[in-house]
């Protein structure tokens, strides 16, 4: 059972990688040609996949291709000895070292909400909230104020904060996978230009204002694990401006970027799939279903000829033998002499 389930985590992380490597490769051609709205979504194939790779196996029979076989000397070395053991204890202590240092950042972060040095932020799984720092109101105007608190809002209504919670959660469960948490970082870069697109949507006319107080704004030093940032070391600004800067795609592009997302999730789940190690199926007794119909005239008159002979052949090698009995000689009678 413990080889099973290490032997799953290895093929969804395997999976998850592979998926990594190609939202890497494709982000910024989507950026560019759809919006940063579907460079976000695009990290959608990575889940999918992932659950992909966990699905039923298909049922197989014959000869073991080499996936199979792979798979089979994989979980023959974790079954001799105690090696499935010490890799889940190996694994148990690298995911509670990854939960102790989320809380250990995210008990700095709430020390500085405290301070009042935290934020502009968006934060809270089940109830998101906004957190402002101390000077909100001496740092920013009036209207960067408004594209600030824009900002944030937009966060909460696209449920970023439970999609980077969920992202958490993953890294801490697959500690040991480098493509996983590159990619999580990459995420959070499009997640925040996503909102920023959606933000400049809204209100075009204050894109410049909102280039400004991006430059103004300090990366802020202490970020949260679990929510969004308006401005961290993070995000690279230079990415946010640059995007800022350049034309939104037409409404016609972003739906012609929505379908082929569609084909790519529906491809990254299917392929997932095929590609694990198919399931054995159990080899039972050959069954032969004869259908019975009921004889003609032909076959009826055949089966009397037969079973006139097979009676008349019986009949005789009964006589033969009752012959041979009473010719023995222990059974024949004796004659008593005249006197």
């Amino acid at each position: 059972m413990t080889a099973d389930l290490l032997l799953a985590l290895a093929r969804c992380n395997l999976a998850a990688g592979a998926a990594i490597l190609a939202v890497l490769a494709l982000r910024a051609p989507l950026r560019r040609w759809f919006g940063a709205g579907r460079a976000y979504a695009a990290w959608l194939i990575v889940p999918l996949a992932a659950a992909g790779s966990l699905m039923p196996a298909e049922l197989a029979s014959g000869a073991a291709g080499p996936i199979e076989a792979s798979n089979d000397h994989a979980q023959a070395w974790l079954s001799a000895g105690d090696h499935a053991g010490a890799l889940t204890l190996v694994w148990l202590c690298g995911a509670l070292v990854a939960i102790a240092v989320a809380a250990w950042r995210h008990g700095r972060f709430c020390a500085a909400v405290r301070a009042g040095r935290a934020g502009p932020a968006a934060v809270g799984v089940i109830q998101p909230r906004l957190v402002m720092p101390a000077d909100f109101a001496q740092r920013f105007s009036d209207d960067e104020r408004r594209l600030v608190r824009a900002h944030e809002l937009a966060h909460i209504e696209r449920l970023d904060a439970r999609y980077n919670t969920a992202a958490a959660l993953a890294t801490w469960v697959c500690w040991f996978n480098p493509l996983l948490h590159l990619g999580v970082r990459a995420m959070r870069l499009d997640q925040e230009l996503a909102c920023d697109a959606t933000v400049v949507g809204r209100l075009p006319a204050a894109r410049r204002l909102y280039a400004e107080t991006l430059l103004r704004t300090h990366p802020a030093a202490v970020t949260p694990v679990l929510g969004c940032q308006w401005s961290s070391r993070a995000h690279p600004l230079e990415a946010r401006i640059r995007m800022l800067a350049a034309r939104m795609p037409s409404q016609a592009r972003r739906d012609l970027g929505l379908a082929l997302l569609a084909a790519a999730w529906a491809s990254a789940f299917g392929t997932a799939w095929a590609m694990q190690p198919p399931a054995r199926a159990i080899e039972g007794p050959t069954v032969i279903l004869v259908e019975l119909a009921p004889p003609d005239e032909t076959d009826a008159a055949l089966d009397a000829a037969v079973y006139r002979e097979v009676e008349g052949n019986h009949s005789a090698s009964t006589a033969r033998s009752a012959s041979r009995v009473a010719d023995t000689p222990a059974e024949r009678p004796v004659l008593a002499k005249a006197p």
